[in-house]
Formats: C-alpha cells, sequence, structure tokens
C-alpha cells in the first residue's frame, strides 16, 4: 500500500488530528506546538496566513502591555478645564475615536471621551467649557506587565477599546488599544488615516525604542542620527536579519551599528518589531 501523500484528505484529516491533540493534550511546551502548525503548513494542510495568525495568537501569551503600548509622550489627550477651541482642532486632526480625558495633574485621567459623542454637540453648536464632563466614559487601567492575551479577554468582556496603562508606581505610561493587541495576532492593520513615518518609531524612555522592522533605514537614520550604509536593504528590519544570520525568534538579541535590537515580534517568515536600545 502507498504512503499517503501531503496533499491527500485523509493526510490532511490526520494533521488536524496532531494539531488538535497538541493544543488538547497540554504540550511540555508553546514550542511544541509552533512546531506541528508550521510543519502543518509545510505540507500545505496550513497556509501561510493561517499559520501567521496561529503564531500571534501564541505569542501574544508572552508578550506584555509595555510591547505594544503608545507612549505617554504620543497620547492625544483632551483636558477637562480647557474651553472646546483648545482642543477640538486636535481631535479632528487626529481622526483618533478615543481620548483621555486628564483632570488638574498629568497623572489624573478622569475618563475617556469618544469622538462619536462629541460631534453632535459640534454640529448643534452646544460645545461649551466643561460639557465633557458629561460625556466621560470610565478609564479602565492596567499594569505595564499585563499580558496581552489577559488584555484582550478584558476588552471582551467589558466591551473596551481603550485601556490606560500604569507604571509601577502608579503614574501613567502610555495607553493600549484593543488594534494594538489584534495587530500582534493578524498583522498591521493601517485605515486611511494611518501614517506610517509617524508609527514607525516609538520613544518609551530611558533610551528605548519600539522600531518596526518596515522602517526603512533612512527613516532611522533620521531619527537616531545615523549614517548607517547598507545596499542589501532598505528596512531596518533586513538590516537586523543580516546580524542575527537567520530567523531570529522573540527576545532574541543581537547589536549592529551601536545599536542592541531585541526581537518583541516576529513570524515564521519575518520579523515585525525590534527593541532598539543604544549601546
Amino acid at each position: 500500500m502507498s504512503d499517503q501523500t501531503a496533499d491527500s484528505p485523509s493526510a490532511g484529516k490526520n494533521w488536524l488530528e496532531r494539531i488538535s491533540q497538541a493544543f488538547s493534550d497540554q504540550p511540555e511546551s508553546l514550542k511544541e506546538i509552533v512546531e506541528v502548525v508550521r510543519e502543518a503548513e509545510q505540507r500545505n494542510v496550513l497556509d501561510p496566513d493561517s499559520l501567521s495568525i496561529i503564531e500571534g495568537a501564541i505569542q501574544v501569551t508572552h508578550m506584555q502591555v509595555r510591547e505594544v503600548m503608545i507612549p505617554r509622550t504620543q497620547m492625544i489627550t483632551v483636558k477637562a478645564s480647557h474651553d472646546p477651541e483648545q482642543y477640538i482642532e486636535e481631535i479632528i486632526s487626529s481622526a483618533h475615536s478615543r481620548f483621555p480625558v486628564m483632570g488638574e495633574t498629568p497623572d489624573d485621567v478622569i475618563g475617556i471621551l469618544l469622538a462619536k459623542d462629541l460631534l453632535p454637540l459640534v454640529w448643534k453648536g452646544e460645545l461649551r467649557k466643561g460639557t465633557i464632563a458629561e460625556l466621560l466614559r470610565p478609564a479602565s487601567v492596567v499594569p505595564e506587565s499585563k499580558r496581552l492575551n489577559q488584555l484582550l479577554k478584558e476588552f471582551k468582556q467589558n466591551r473596551n477599546h481603550m485601556a490606560i496603562v500604569v507604571d509601577e508606581y502608579g503614574g501613567i505610561a502610555g495607553l493600549v488599544t484593543i488594534e494594538d493587541v489584534l495587530e500582534q495576532i493578524v498583522g498591521e492593520i493601517e485605515d486611511e488615516h494611518d501614517i506610517d513615518d509617524e508609527a514607525m518609531i516609538k520613544t518609551l524612555g530611558s533610551g528605548e525604542y519600539n522600531v518596526k522592522a518596515l522602517t526603512t533605514i533612512q527613516e532611522f537614520n533620521e531619527f537616531f542620527g545615523t549614517n548607517i550604509l547598507d545596499n542589501e536593504f532598505d528596512t531596518i528590519g533586513g538590516v537586523a536579519l543580516k546580524h542575527f544570520g537567520r530567523l531570529p525568534e522573540r527576545n532574541d538579541q543581537t547589536e549592529f551599528y551601536g545599536f542592541q535590537a531585541t526581537v518583541l515580534n516576529a513570524d515564521s517568515r519575518t520579523i515585525r518589531l525590534l527593541k532598539i536600545e543604544r549601546l
């Protein structure tokens, strides 16, 4: 009797049974699950996109909020005590749907303002100083160390789309949205308001930066004041891959041109996100 081919229905069934078994029998490590699904993709049981999503879903169980949050310095907020003309233009130009509303101090978030709640008042000319206090939704607060899979579960249960991130001292460290978490699973989610050159590099503080692998070498040089020349690659992800000499996994590190690069997000085909520190 001839061996079953990888493309036959029975072979596909066998591989799906192996994947199901890997998830149900509490394997010794997530690495075993990844190996099973990667082999399934190589045998054409899974398509590459499905593999990427599975790996992303596994990856968020390891990742923490601090790795994907929008840093405090890049948050667009509204001061509750300000007149509408002081914030309405920025709300419109940012094209975001939710905004933290600040009280008297930089660490006092009194609620979340939804743009859709504000628009009717603007249209009717009824927006006045202090009006937004009546429109606020409760702010969800999470620590930097919270796991992304736990945060996603909370977003689903509470129907929240944004959370304020606090550091170990209770100060505001940044914010995180449900989109930030989902992008770790399905890849970059872009809309007509995304501006790539502003989002490619995020300052985390203490000399650390989150840098998307698709950041061009030119953008990297302009931001860090460097003069990296590499005729082989167009992006900083390509430079990192060259120095790794292989396809790295999450938390793998390498050094290049005076920087240490730590992989924050990667799949079976490429690097997605790096943490960059000057040496």
